[in-house]
């Protein structure tokens, strides 16, 4: 983009032109192809984790229409996602929406929705894909005793949590490598427990009525269901992080979004549908209704489905989708806060290129390192705040995506008029996916206030709204302190992410 453009060619008149060639950052370029891309989108949803702990939690609240949540939740997700594709297109920057925002918005809106609220949503959902997959690995080898034990598996958490910051900090070769068999072997155990579940004989035969987007009970659960299956498809946009190291930049990263969003809701839905069909929603026993059951469905019926011996599968499917999901989030993160601190938003350390192998080193550790802070800090607040983590990551997660949607039809409003698919693919549909997510936001933000809300509170405020809107809020105080040290970037606008400001590596 040229670098002679100022606040008011952006904001008013001009129309957007392609950042097709974004000065380069020191990143490995060219390393990453479509397969490999969709990979790493699809590894960071952690398709069988996510549908482990919150298809239970989706069907308490709504029953047996799970599936039908699942596809009005997966609406806002693909418009967005193709909001994504445009603004990649044209701003083909690791940073992603902290650049987007800021050049549609401005730094203020950049920093909080585009850095912060990303950063921390990521680092919310590490610390419960740390626990679960510590619980996981301690049980698979036989270790029943410590799976139990809330030191232990925090220990576990924090040794897993070093070694994927390692298997990053060595690059993304090694990284997708490694990727490919673990998701081979997540939607594998997904696709055979849920076809031996709808043949077991005891199944019931699917109904349509489970699809139906009308059959909701009032708004509060309808919203409350959404946001759960945010949670539960969101992490596909970390593969845009990587659109740097990326083989045709501008194009590839925005096929695998909707490549690895439309394989999730085939594998989600289906999975769904065949849990119900074989377990039903009912509150005892191993019914998706059941509490004792929400923490984690597949570990319940795993059992009863596929017998002693192959459920050990599900439970190592289960294992390595949060590993390989914290893997993708130490890779996607650490090259956000480069984008960042390249542009002169963050410290420089943060932009530091690791010679060797060619990654955000410093980064790297950073977020490793506070991951594993924040995952010990939260097993001493509270034993039980896995539930609670993921229904404050979904509030996150609408924070962002539907801000950074209404970025594309804001910052494409001048291109809109050329034709109707710009009218269509840069304007209605990112408005309309934008706004049903700060719908869901806001109504969820209203409902979590209440202590009954989630399995934590305290003095009679709900732990989910604590944990969710008060890291949105310690984001501001956060963002003034460092607009005291980087005044650059919040004084120039728009321009500030046009051309790097840090070009060490």
């Amino acid at each position: 983009m040229p670098t002679n453009q100022t606040d008011a060619d952006v904001g008013t008149d001009a129309r957007p032109v392609p950042d097709s060639a974004p000065a380069d950052k020191g990143l490995q370029g060219d390393s990453v192809g479509l397969l490999a891309a969709v990979a790493l989108g699809l590894t960071s949803v952690a398709p069988a984790y996510s549908i482990a702990v919150t298809l239970g939690l989706v069907t308490m609240v709504v029953g047996h229409l799970a599936p039908a949540a699942l596809l009005l939740g997966f609406v806002p997700i693909l418009l967005t996602a193709f909001a994504f594709r445009e603004l990649n297109r044209e701003m083909p920057d690791c940073g992603t929406n902290f650049v987007w925002n800021t050049r549609a918005f401005g730094p203020f809106v950049g920093w909080m929705s585009g850095g912060w609220v990303p950063t921390i949503a990521t680092l919310i959902s590490v610390t419960a894909l740390s626990q679960v997959g510590a619980t996981y690995l301690l049980d698979l080898v036989g270790l029943h005793a410590l799976a139990g034990n809330t030191a232990a598996v925090a220990a576990t958490g924090v040794l897993l949590l070093a070694a994927v910051t390692a298997i990053g900090y060595r690059g993304l070769q090694i990284a997708t490598s490694v990727q490919y068999l673990l998701l081979a072997l997540q939607l594998l155990a997904l696709l055979g427990f849920a076809t031996a579940a709808l043949l077991r004989h005891a199944a019931a035969t699917p109904s349509l009525g489970w699809l139906n987007p009308l059959a909701f009970g009032g708004f509060g659960p309808f919203a409350k269901a959404v946001l759960l299956c945010l949670f539960i498809y969101w992490g596909w946009d970390a593969l845009l992080s990587v659109n740097e190291e990326t083989r045709d930049r501008t194009r590839v990263p925005g096929q695998a979004a909707v490549i690895s969003t439309l394989i999730l809701l085939g594998t989600y839905v289906f999975t769904a549908i065949a849990a119900i069909s074989f377990a039903g929603t009912g509150t005892t026993g191993i019914g998706l209704g059941n509490a004792d059951n929400a923490g984690d469905v597949l570990a319940s019926l795993g059992g009863p489905v596929l017998g002693t011996a192959l459920a050990k599968v599900v439970q190592l499917a289960v294992c390595v989708s949060a590993v390989s999901a914290l893997l993708t989030c130490v890779v996607s993160s650490s090259r956000g806060t480069l984008s960042m601190a390249a542009h002169g938003a963050l410290p420089r350390a943060f932009a530091r290129i690791q010679p060797r192998y060619l990654t955000p080193g410093f980064g790297t550790i950073a977020f490793g390192a506070a991951s594993a802070a924040l995952l010990v800090l939260l097993t001493i607040v509270s034993q039980s705040f896995l539930g609670d983590a993921v229904l404050s990551t979904g509030l996150l997660i609408a924070c962002y995506y539907g801000i950074t949607a209404l970025t594309c039809a804001w910052y494409f409003r001048k291109t809109l008029r050329d034709s109707p698919r710009n009218l269509l693919v840069r304007g209605v549909m990112p408005l309309a996916g934008g706004l049903m997510m700060l719908a869901a936001f806001a109504r969820s933000v209203h409902d979590m206030i209440n202590p009954d809300y989630g399995s934590t509170s305290f003095h009679g405020i709900g732990g989910v709204f604590l944990l969710g809107v008060g890291s949105i809020a310690l984001g501001i105080p956060l963002m003034l302190l460092v607009r005291t040290r980087f005044r650059p970037f919040f004084r120039d606008g728009r321009t500030s992410v046009v051309e790097l400001t840090v070009t060490e590596s």
